[in-house]
């Protein structure tokens, strides 16, 4: 009985001595790179300080990489009526003639869209494309343009830019 105890033991602190290797060895394997949205071999679009008309379309063009996996990624389109900032470029703006500013007390609603989007298992690269309609009946003014990429791994990479919506 004493024997069959031992060897119970013994094989638990085995299991658990295999078990703790394991799991130390394939923490070297975790994916610790943030994925990149680039230009890289494209026109990448939108950029800082565009201007668009209502009723326009915004072509969405950008590559995005990742060392291990791409995950899905989202874009939001917002308005930036308060000048607030959460910019990844360090370009300024230019006030534009003509710019008109969105009012309290217009009838027109600020725009705001945003859509998920799923990449293919598997991929390291993925071609964002996407033709985003503006609506015809939005506040003009100053949006901001951002993609939020997501690694399979959970980390995640942002690129926003300012837009200025006009008649």
């Amino acid at each position: 009985m004493k024997a069959f105890r031992h060897l119970g033991i013994t094989m638990a602190i085995a299991l658990t001595s295999a078990a703790i290797v394991t799991s130390c060895s394939s923490n070297d394997d975790k994916d610790t790179t943030y994925p990149q949205i680039t230009a890289e071999g494209i026109t990448a679009n939108p950029v800082d300080c565009q201007n668009y008309k209502r009723g326009d379309i915004i072509p969405v063009r950008f590559m995005l990489t990742d060392d291990t996996e791409l995950g899905d990624y989202n874009i939001e389109i917002h308005s930036n009526f308060d000048h607030h900032t959460h910019s990844t470029s360090t370009a300024e703006c230019e006030d534009h003639e003509g710019h008109e500013e969105h009012h309290e007390g217009s009838t027109d609603a600020p725009w705001h869209f945003s859509q998920d989007y799923t990449i293919p298992a598997g991929q390291r690269s993925y071609v964002a494309s996407h033709d985003i309609a503006i609506p015809t009946d939005i506040a003009t003014g100053d949006y901001h343009f951002t993609l939020r990429l997501t690694d399979r791994a959970g980390w995640q990479q942002l690129h926003a830019v300012s837009i200025q919506i006009t008649e």
